[in-house]
């Protein structure tokens, strides 16, 4: 597994990067370092990365404001890595989309366990996900997260993304604006914002959006998918 993974470490602390880096290498991964944010996403734009070991806090932007960034664009396995041991950061890096969250205080061993673990779960998730969900004319590629709707490639945002794919996964399946709510807002918010969120899908995927064939309303309760594969 790991002779073919690619870590990128990003900390502006150049002594935890020279320590990480000989013990992911001993263990034969490859390693690609950055001091900062900036340096960091021109490396993950033109670099092959599979796991990222990334500092909070750094000079310009952080690296929750740099996991946001990334995980617009991307699914790649993230272990924040901190100086602080409180829930509230840790809380946060979680839900922004990290992996894991280590305090420095942790040994480089321990830390290349938790590498090792990510992967894995990375690897055991993409091979369950290797497959599309075809219903005609729309065609969703899990793996790939990439939707074709008549042929055409469709750019949807994250959001969008995980909507579209929560109904086809669950064809004919009505799901209540509460659901919705609490699965992909946190609770917060009301049918208004569902309904926003679901035209401007409706916009990408239907071929008539003010009379949707795929996406529909059930009057009253929420939404469901209608499709036939």
């Amino acid at each position: 597994m790991s002779a073919v993974n690619t870590i990128l470490v990003v900390d502006d602390d150049p002594s935890i990067v020279d320590l990480l880096r000989d013990f992911l290498e001993n263990e034969n991964f490859r390693v690609i370092t950055a001091c900062d944010s900036a340096q960091a996403w021109a490396v993950f734009e033109q670099s092959t990365i599979h796991c990222m070991i990334l500092d909070i806090m750094m000079p310009g932007q952080n690296g929750f404001e740099l996991c946001r960034r990334i995980r617009s664009k991307s699914n790649v396995p993230i272990l924040f890595l901190s100086a602080r041991s409180d829930d509230v950061d840790k809380i946060r890096g979680l839900t922004l989309g990290g992996d894991d969250y280590i305090v420095k205080t942790a040994s480089p061993g321990e830390i290349v366990a938790r590498v090792k673990a990510v992967l894995r779960r990375s690897a055991s998730q993409q091979q369950m996900e290797e497959r599309i969900l075809d219903y005609g004319r729309i065609k969703i590629n899990l793996s790939t997260r990439e939707v074709v709707v008549e042929g055409k490639n469709v750019v949807l945002t994250p959001k969008e993304y995980e909507l579209l794919r929560l109904f086809a996964e669950h064809p004919r399946h009505v799901f209540s604006y509460e659901q919705l709510l609490a699965k992909f807002w946190d609770g917060v918010g009301d049918k208004h914002t569902i309904r926003v969120h679901l035209s401007r899908l409706r916009e990408k995927i239907e071929s008539d959006p003010n009379h949707p064939q795929h996406l529909v309303n059930v009057w009253g309760v929420g939404y469901r998918f209608e499709g036939i594969k």
